[in-house]
């Protein structure tokens, strides 16, 4: 995810933000990844690429070349960071990952680079741009003929928590309002093949990819859902509580609550990730 003058990126980069967007990637991309079906060999472009967590494990599965746009130095800096730390710096050193300093509305790439890569893929960036089509048309035109353009992001109403812990709707619709103060869609999964119809690809495909849990589960998918709900709330408090008409005293009140909600035995999450792919 990008942060961009074109994104309404709410979250920020701070260490925080990048600790949860490590915990999500450790538990989506596994499944991600087995979604996009890599074969081995594609040139790869990742636009909006975070801390690379998606861009590395590409090329683990194979892709000989992933090239990622992401403008936010922080986020950079802390990719090669992690890199370095789990001994994925040879697919830096090596060109098979590659960061790039761009904007999703207006990709580096050279231009004897448009119109090649196998596959261009991006995930949870078209929820934080104000025009998403535009994003998606760089993203065509820089496939090859016949190339993959995977998109992947949120209808915010494919989250459901039970019990529903009290206030918490409260919260999510402010979280909801807060996207349609930055000119943004946080219902924009739902749009996905439209988009890539507009954009001038021809839709193969439209999928939820299933990561729902509940509390008692062996693996740690309820913790790390339940963890990130949270502290996506907390960071953006201010715009929740701006765009709700939310006081401090009813913000603080849901956000004990959804926590309260997390130690039951009985919790469970349901929540999908909209995935539409197109060929160019």
């Amino acid at each position: 995810m990008s942060d961009t003058t074109d994104t309404g990126y709410v979250h920020g980069t701070a260490p925080d933000e990048q600790a949860r967007l490590t915990r999500m990637n450790a538990m989506l991309n596994a499944r991600s990844l087995d979604a996009l079906a890599l074969k081995g060999g594609e040139q790869v472009l990742e636009v909006g690429a975070g801390l690379a967590h998606m861009a590395r494990g590409m090329a683990r599965r194979g892709a000989a070349r992933v090239v990622g746009i992401e403008r936010s130095p922080r986020q950079r800096e802390e990719a090669e960071r992690q890199a370095r730390g789990e001994g994925d710096q040879p697919l830096f050193d090596s060109g098979r990952v590659e960061l790039r300093d761009g904007d999703a509305m207006d990709l580096p790439l050279r231009d004897d680079e448009w119109g090649t890569f196998d596959v261009a893929h991006a995930r949870f960036l078209l929820e934080h741009v104000v025009d998403p089509l535009a994003v998606v048309r760089q993203m065509v035109r820089a496939a090859r003929p016949g190339g993959r353009v995977v998109l992947a992001d949120d209808d915010h109403d494919t989250l459901h928590l039970w019990p529903e812990p009290p206030g918490f709707d409260t919260l999510w619709r402010g979280l909801v309002r807060s996207y349609d103060r930055l000119g943004c869609d946080p219902y924009v999964g739902r749009r996905l093949v439209a988009l890539l119809h507009e954009a001038g690809a021809r839709p193969r495909k439209n999928a939820l990819l299933w990561f729902g849990a509940c509390a008692g589960e062996p693996e740690d998918g309820f913790e790390t859902l339940a963890v990130n709900i949270a502290v996506i709330l907390k960071q953006a408090g201010p715009a929740i509580r701006k765009a709700g008409g939310l006081d401090a005293p009813t913000f603080d009140a849901g956000i004990c609550a959804l926590e309260e909600w997390s130690r039951r035995p009985d919790a469970a999450i349901w929540y999908a990730m909209n995935w539409a792919e197109g060929e160019a």
